[in-house]
């Protein structure tokens, strides 16, 4: 069933072979425990399961138009489509990269994977993965 629902919509390119179901539950756990109550985070700037800022979601919606038929409201109640969301966006920033860079982009923008800022995120996501 997880893998329909990856597949669910028609993105302006293929998804990077790191991008994996266990990568996208490891990110969902560390952002939320899991927990689809989660509060908004960063100030109130991050909403969701995933902790989605609206100019990710943009980015996301700008690389699979699909995504426009939800708004951006729909990140923090919706883990399916908060998920399609996650997948465009690393879609988008992450071709060619492996799990590290990926989950790195994620936490931290287009760029995120040179940041060392984002180095922390990845060893909370990796332990989650093993």
């Amino acid at each position: 069933i997880l893998v329909a629902s990856l597949n669910a919509s028609a993105f302006a390119g293929p998804r990077p072979t790191a991008l994996t179901d266990a990568l996208l539950d490891a990110i969902r756990f560390v952002e939320s425990t899991d927990d689809p109550n989660v509060p908004d985070g960063d100030n109130g700037k991050a909403i969701g399961m995933y902790q989605i800022w609206k100019a990710y979601w943009l980015d996301a919606c700008e690389y699979d138009p699909s995504l426009k038929a939800g708004k951006y409201e729909d990140c923090r109640t919706d883990e399916k489509y908060a998920r399609r969301v996650v997948i465009a966006y690393l879609s988008r920033y992450g071709k060619g990269k492996n799990a590290e860079q990926l989950a790195r982009i994620h936490n931290g923008g287009p760029g995120g994977h040179k940041k060392s800022a984002t180095k922390q995120y990845w060893g909370k996501v990796k332990k989650e993965m093993e």
